[in-house]
């Protein structure tokens, strides 16, 4: 193995039909092992180092899954994909994935493990944004969004009082713990924060899902961070619903950016799929314009609602019947 090279596997979704599994292989990545500190300069220089990275362009990869081997290359930023159907049927929860970089010779130059997860038959799925719908970001303002990242690290991050309590009742929404519905949580911040953000959303109690974030960024871009990519995000929540055409879907977003355009866009064109929207009210200014953006979306038949508080969306979830 080489050591300089390594393999990242993020959690992928789909169904024996429609499998997807995303990564990343760098030349280069400093060690990040995350102190759960209260020392800000701890905090800063863990943050730092990860977007301290060179990623490997153009590098042969395999996905081995049970008995498949399926093949691809990477992209210019090392980032790479794999979409595949299984050739066997395919059992609800998490299954292992494992992905191989290997040169021109065929010797293996370093392996990643990952998992897929495949929801159980549920009425409904659920997408949701992440900073400032979960996770207090100030996502508007960069200067406190990165005081928020450096400040602080996973065990110290706040989420919105009851988000998690809310999510906890929708993953059992007309089902049970063996058979949760899937959550998908869909951010503009960048793969980079893919670990510091999976372990947010653990000691916090949040629903188990799979991630679809942004293009990687490099140090130098850190100031930039979460300010890309709604065009992007578009497209990851359009995937989602192409992958899973017989599921109801709830979309979560706030009102700081641009998920109310996102999601009435994403209605538009799948009104018989998204069962309700809600949107946090985090910029009160924008809650006329944000109404006129629902009220289309009601149009199509699709609940919505605009909420000030967790308790409010839990109280609106349970009039609609999502929740008991």
């Amino acid at each position: 193995m080489n050591k300089s090279v390594s393999v990242k596997v993020y959690h992928g979704y789909g169904h024996a039909h429609n499998l997807v599994v995303y990564g990343h292989v760098f030349k280069y990545k400093a060690k990040t092992q995350q102190v759960y500190s209260n020392n800000i300069l701890v905090n800063i220089a863990h943050l730092l180092k990860l977007f301290i990275l060179k990623p490997y362009a153009f590098v042969d990869v395999r996905l081995r899954f049970f008995d498949q081997v399926i093949y691809n290359k990477t992209e210019s930023d090392g980032f790479f994909k794999f979409e595949w159907k299984a050739n066997q049927d395919i059992p609800a929860g998490w299954h292992d994935v494992k992905v191989e970089a290997f040169n021109g010779d065929g010797s293996v130059l370093n392996a990643g493990e990952g998992k897929v997860y495949v929801p159980h038959i549920t009425q409904y799925a659920f997408i949701s944004d992440v900073d400032d719908t979960i996770m207090i970001s100030h996502s508007a303002t960069i200067g406190r969004r990165l005081r928020e990242l450096f400040i602080k690290n996973p065990h110290t991050r706040k989420t919105f009082p009851d988000a998690a309590s809310h999510y906890q009742q929708l993953a059992l929404s007309h089902t049970d713990m063996v058979q949760p519905n899937p959550f998908f949580y869909v951010s503009s911040s960048e793969w980079n924060l893919y670990d510091y953000l999976v372990e947010t959303f653990k000691f916090n109690k949040l629903p188990d899902g799979a991630f679809l974030l942004n293009t990687l960024k490099r140090w130098k871009d850190l100031i930039k961070t979460g300010k890309t990519g709604h065009e992007g995000k578009l497209l990851r929540v359009m995937r989602i619903l192409d992958a899973f055409p017989n599921q109801k879907f709830v979309f979560f977003g706030d009102n700081s950016q641009q998920d109310p355009e996102i999601y009435s866009s994403i209605v538009e064109k799948y009104p018989k799929n998204i069962e309700a929207v809600y949107i946090r009210n985090i910029r009160p200014q924008k809650a006329g314009e944000t109404m006129l953006l629902l009220k289309k979306v009601e149009g199509e038949g699709v609940c919505t609602c605009l909420f000030n508080t967790s308790e409010e969306a839990i109280e609106h979830s349970k009039s609609i019947g999502l929740i008991q």
